[in-house]
């Protein structure tokens, strides 16, 4: 799932992800699994794992995905977080996530 884009650039960037993710409003988990990403080569899956996703919400914004390269550790369903360096790039009139971690806000 994507959140439609603002405005069309190109590359990941963490001025990009403050356009849609307010870091001053509460973020919470909504997965309580990684959901692995397979490479793909000539468009079938080779079965090897290059990343994970999982899924977040913040008020006022559709659910979102956040790629991660590295398993993380998810917290509990609803969990507050933060993102160790929320970047996003828009394609095709979606935005999409990647962080390098997560952490549980208390």
């Amino acid at each position: 799932m994507a959140i439609k884009t603002k405005h069309k650039k190109g590359g990941y960037s963490a001025t990009t992800a403050m356009e849609y993710v307010n870091p001053t409003k509460p973020i919470h988990s909504l997965s309580i699994e990684l959901e692995p990403q397979q490479l793909f080569e000539d468009g079938k899956p080779t079965g090897e794992i290059i990343a994970y996703k999982a899924t977040f919400i913040q008020e006022g914004l559709e659910p979102f995905q956040v790629k991660f390269e590295g398993k993380v550790k998810l917290p509990e369903f609803l969990s507050l977080v933060e993102f160790d360096n929320l970047q996003a790039v828009e394609v095709r009139y979606n935005v999409y996530f990647k962080a390098d971690g997560i952490k549980e806000v208390k």
